[in-house]
């Protein structure tokens, strides 16, 4: 994206001198259960709406809008919609809840999951496994499932777009099993913090 970034914390220095501070966590609601920053709000990219997240703050619509993901990639995305929606004000959280809980701010945990990346790695991998012993064993064309994932890969790479990511994060196992759209409680010393996706 190249927009706007931010530390955990600087973010946490910015609340603590009393900046309003509306974060939204936008990895899916199974990654927000197993480790969120607290107070954050979970705001799956694969659901995002900007206009409705804008709609539902709490903060001055001129305060920014902070977003955080697990490595900075769909927090990217997700700014990228909010500004082709024409809400410029989005700041991307640097390094995400690991990065929050690195640097000493608090977090909530929760049942531990495989993150989406993971998932993308042994999907991905698995595929391109099963061509080419399928291509070794039953027929050459199966060689076809290895080169359609490897191009998949390089396109994502390229893009920052993955599909196979966007798929993955609707699996059963990757939503929540109670409303995670809400703002999540606010942990110890985060008392400022608000909304936010994970």
């Amino acid at each position: 994206m190249n927009g706007p970034t931010i530390s955990p914390a600087r973010l946490d220095e910015l609340r603590r001198n009393g900046a309003a501070v509306d974060l939204i966590d936008v990895r899916t609601p199974a990654e927000d259960r197993e480790l969120h920053a607290a107070g954050a709000r979970n705001t799956p990219l694969e659901r995002l709406d900007p206009a409705a997240v804008m709609q539902s703050r709490s903060a001055a619509p001129t305060e920014p809008l902070y977003v955080i993901c697990r490595s900075g990639g769909r927090a990217d995305q997700a700014c990228r919609a909010f500004l082709a929606a024409g809400h410029v004000n989005v700041v991307s959280v640097a390094g995400g809840p690991l990065a929050w809980e690195q640097a000493g701010l608090p977090v909530v945990r929760g049942k531990k999951t495989i993150s989406l990346e993971l998932q993308v790695r042994i999907a991905a991998g698995s595929l391109v496994l099963l061509g080419a012993v399928f291509a070794l064993l039953v027929d050459p064309w199966f060689v076809l499932l290895s080169a359609f994932v490897g191009a998949g890969l390089v396109f994502a790479g390229v893009t920052d777009t993955c599909g196979m990511g966007m798929l993955l994060a609707r699996m059963p196992w990757n939503q929540g099993g109670e409303d995670q759209s809400v703002c999540c409680p606010a942990g110890g010393g985060a008392a400022g913090v608000k909304g936010g996706a994970a």
